[in-house]
């Protein structure tokens, strides 16, 4: 799709992330308000705010009730996580769990083969989050397998187990859900770091893979309320009749249609 092509809101999207790369803000930094960025492109408000959606659907920016917008983890990455996550199941939580089994333990031997000093400083710090409950450790700010990546050095290898997980952060949860024994998940962390410290990479791989293959007999063994809900028959016969058009959202009617225009003539000295 050419730029021509994309909508207000996503040329102003880019122009968005162009600032926060052209001004080297990082994760964690402040951007301008969204009045102040309206000003600066000349469109309204609400067309800045649909543009910030946008961006913290993907993880480039977030949002803090009360402080303002700020840039958030994604917006190095060049895998993307999809924000339009789908129920998940069994089949579902298995994929993920089939998956990481391929990846991970390789990238744990290549953590403990290189073991780049940052990437160990992480794993040693996010090896406690297998303590926090299932919604509450994906709020920590990195992930134990995202920080065993890390320390392989290696930054795509990193940024595709954080897409992964990001991708299937419902799976994620699910798993963690049913692989719920807290303790027991702290402690193969700790071996695996142990391991990882030690510059051990088969010891890594070997407890990376069993800590994985425990995971994946705990989702086959467990419970899930969705499979057993996919099996019954939709007996609701869909009966409602094509009255007219679709109206779609507001959004089409919304006066806050800046023309294309007034953002080109903007974007010149605007950094």
């Amino acid at each position: 799709m050419s730029r021509s092509e994309l909508s207000l809101s996503e040329r102003l999207a880019d122009n968005i992330v162009e600032i926060i790369r052209s001004e080297r803000l990082g994760h964690g930094d402040a951007l301008a308000s969204s009045r102040d960025l309206a000003r600066r492109f000349g469109v309204t408000t609400p067309t800045v705010r649909e543009a910030l959606r946008r961006l913290e659907a993907t993880g480039v920016v977030e949002f803090r009730h009360g402080s303002g917008t700020y840039v958030g983890p994604g917006i190095g990455r060049r895998l993307m996580a999809n924000p339009h996550l789908p129920r998940s199941t069994r089949a579902s939580v298995l994929e993920l769990v089939e998956a990481r089994l391929v990846l991970e333990p390789a990238v744990a031997a290549a953590a403990a083969n290189v073991r780049m000093a940052d990437g160990v400083r992480e794993l040693e710090s996010a090896a406690s989050n297998a303590l926090h409950p299932p919604e509450e450790s994906l709020k920590q700010s990195v992930h134990f397998h995202v920080a065993l990546a890390a320390a392989s050095g290696n930054t795509l290898l990193r940024e595709a187990v954080e897409a992964l997980l990001q991708v299937r952060a419902r799976d994620q949860v699910e798993i963690r859900h049913r692989y719920n024994d807290r303790a027991r998940d702290h402690a193969e962390h700790l071996e695996i770091l142990d391991a990882v410290r030690d510059g051990d990479a088969a010891a890594a791989e070997r407890l990376t893979r069993t800590h994985l293959a425990a995971i994946r007999d705990a989702v086959l063994t467990a419970d899930f309320p969705a499979d057993e809900a996919d099996t019954e028959p939709d007996t609701e016969p869909d009966t409602e009749p094509d009255t007219g058009p679709d109206t779609g959202p507001e959004s089409d009617s919304d006066p806050d249609t800046a023309p294309a225009t007034g953002l080109a003539l903007q974007e010149g000295g605007s950094r």
